[in-house]
């Protein structure tokens, strides 16, 4: 690293705004806790060969080229984002030339190999033999099935929430559950489904767990298309800048593996992205299908184009004696979600069937449903309305539930009661309950848990409970665990706020000083040849002479060095020094 470099660098980054540094602070990966006490100290650390290193595995092919040509003498186009992105970067200076040690990092860096040579501008070729309709076709289908199979990933998060390992993928034990119920075909699609969730919000991590976002409760009430464009967009949106377009959309996708020709895990992440995008059919076979050539170039999805070859939803299924549902075609999402909460869906094709059992309207009862509200439902769902076996099943589990009941008593605490006094007794000694800490107060029972809690604890026993307000009436109860809502990220002038205060408060008082004395300390750390002003002594016009010297030695006030031209050691004092420059 040359001294020069450094106190130009120093110059040009304190010549930044508070945002601009941000910026450049987060995307060279500095630590906000940073030990920086000016910018002599942020430029020595930005053009260290570690922080180099790193720098130039972020690079794009665009940023990569831009600074080969640089560093090869190239002129540099005015307007070139990708000069500028460099230059954003510190890793070109304000006369569009790089630093030394860039030049000397780019040197070291070896290119990561990849199989492909695609350009970024080829145009794109439909696949040999298969024309465009029947590629949208198969699209679509895929997906209809991927908005179906992650309908039924967050479906069984709610239910339980899914286990995460230490790198954060999901556990194979949930990834085997999904497998199992038929919410997804294999264990590659289960991992990539939860990716695709997660990137758009629906699922979130909390500990060792992802949990179903709000936000992921109300993807899960929306049409199909809708479902379809809302992750899409996010999908889009989230691309790596490195697959973006300058016109916006994305690059060609067999260009993806060499976005980033010095990062060795690069390929991996640009497979992972394109099988995300061919999963949810925002590409089909690496071409994007009629809907979504708009966003290749920037644009909107066409959503008309794939709901116009989405199977037409349904809004009415057939009940039949045996306690089942039939709905002829894709039921419409909100009534999917609501009959689901009350029967177990058992197949998951275009015309899916669904069981009514005891345990299904129990929890739906638990829920908050009446027999009321469950037959006033299923009678406008039902084509041929409501069988009577299923009409006395639900009669029959709702005289049998809501046996117990659980709600604030008004003194901070929680109460338990019913008509059953024996049943009352049972749980007063059940031990998986004991946490409760249950205690007779009359004809009641009385914790000082929540009635959240405590009636999500009875529940989970199997009891017939229902929760009630602290006027006795019934009241609905949502007992899926949601994740919390995300913070939004803070800036980066807030993340780096403490040390862009220290950096500014370096400059503060008698700057001209302080920079001449690191500019001193630079030169004689690297032994440079500099010429330093000196103001001769007693002159009443201030008169300056200059040496050149080769800076070996710098304290008790003064600076000491080789004399080239007369081969003398000069002994300067530091307060008569008014400027350095390199030779």
């Amino acid at each position: 690293m040359a001294a020069s470099d450094a106190r130009a660098l120093a110059r040009s980054l304190s010549a930044r705004s508070d945002e601009s540094l941000a910026a450049l602070f987060a995307t060279r990966h500095v630590s906000p806790g940073a030990a920086w006490n000016d910018a002599f100290d942020a430029a020595e650390h930005l053009l260290d060969a570690a922080s180099l290193a790193r720098a130039i595995v972020d690079l794009t092919a665009a940023e990569a080229a831009a600074l080969q040509a640089a560093v090869s003498g190239e002129a540099v186009p005015d307007g070139d984002p990708a000069a500028a992105s460099l230059a954003a970067r510190a890793l070109l200076g304000n006369d569009g030339r790089p630093w030394q040690a860039v030049a000397a990092a780019l040197d070291a860096a070896t290119p990561v190999e990849t199989v492909d040579g695609a350009s970024v501008d080829d145009a794109p070729d439909a696949p040999d033999g298969e024309a465009p309709e029947v590629t949208d076709a198969a699209a679509a289908e895929r997906a209809f099935t991927a908005v179906a199979s992650l309908a039924d990933v967050l479906q069984a998060a709610l239910t339980s929430p899914l286990g995460r390992i230490g790198a954060g993928t999901l556990g194979a034990t949930d990834r085997r559950r999904l497998v199992e119920s038929g919410a997804v075909p294999d264990a590659a699609a289960a991992d990539e489904l939860v990716a695709i969730a997660e990137q758009a919000g629906l699922l979130a991590a909390e500990g060792r767990t992802l949990l179903v976002t709000p936000r992921g409760v109300a993807w899960l009430h929306s049409s199909t298309i809708d479902r379809w464009v809302t992750v899409a967009e996010a999908l889009i949106d989230g691309l790596p800048r490195a697959l973006r377009a300058d016109a916006g959309g994305w690059i060609r996708p067999d260009a993806w593996a060499s976005a980033h020709p010095y990062d060795p895990a690069w390929p991996a992440r640009a497979d992972a992205s394109r099988a995300a995008l061919e999963r949810w059919a925002v590409l089909a076979a690496g071409i994007p299908p009629a809907w979504t050539r708009p966003a290749e170039v920037g644009g909107d999805i066409d959503a008309p184009a794939l709901a116009a070859l989405l199977p037409p939803e349904v809004d009415q299924v057939f009940l039949q004696n045996d306690l089942t549902a039939i709905a002829p075609g894709s039921l419409a999402p909100h009534l999917d979600m609501r009959l689901r909460s009350m029967a177990r869906r058992e197949s998951r094709a275009q015309a899916s069937s669904y069981r009514f059992t005891a345990e299904s309207l129990a929890d739906a009862l638990t829920a908050g449903e009446t027999a009321e509200t469950l037959r006033a439902f299923l009678e406008e769902l039902s084509l041929t309305g409501v069988p009577q076996p299923l009409a006395y099943e639900i009669d029959r589990s709702a005289t049998r539930h809501g046996a117990l009941r659980v709600g604030p008593d008004g003194a901070g605490r929680t109460r338990v009661t019913s008509d059953d006094e024996a049943l009352l007794r049972t749980i007063a000694v059940d031990q998986a309950l004991r946490p409760l800490g249950l205690v007779d107060d009359g004809d009641a029972l009385v914790t000082r848990s929540s009635p959240d809690t405590a009636f999500s604890m009875i529940a989970d026993a199997r009891y017939p409970v229902v929760a009630v307000d602290a006027g006795g009436e019934r009241r609905a109860l949502d007992r899926h665990r949601l994740a919390a809502e995300p913070a939004p990220a803070p800036a980066p002038v807030e993340v780096y706020a403490e040390l862009l205060a220290r950096l500014r408060k370096a400059e503060e008082g008698d700057a001209d000083a302080a920079w001449l004395a690191r500019e001193l300390e630079q030169a004689v750390r690297a032994r440079e040849t500099i010429v330093v002003a000196v103001r001769v002594p007693n002159d009443p016009d201030g008169a300056e002479r200059e040496f050149t010297i080769e800076a070996t030695g710098l304290g008790g006030g003064r600076l000491r060095g080789l004399d080239r031209l007369v081969d003398v050691e000069r002994t300067l004092p530091v307060s008569s020094i008014t400027r350095v420059r390199p030779v």
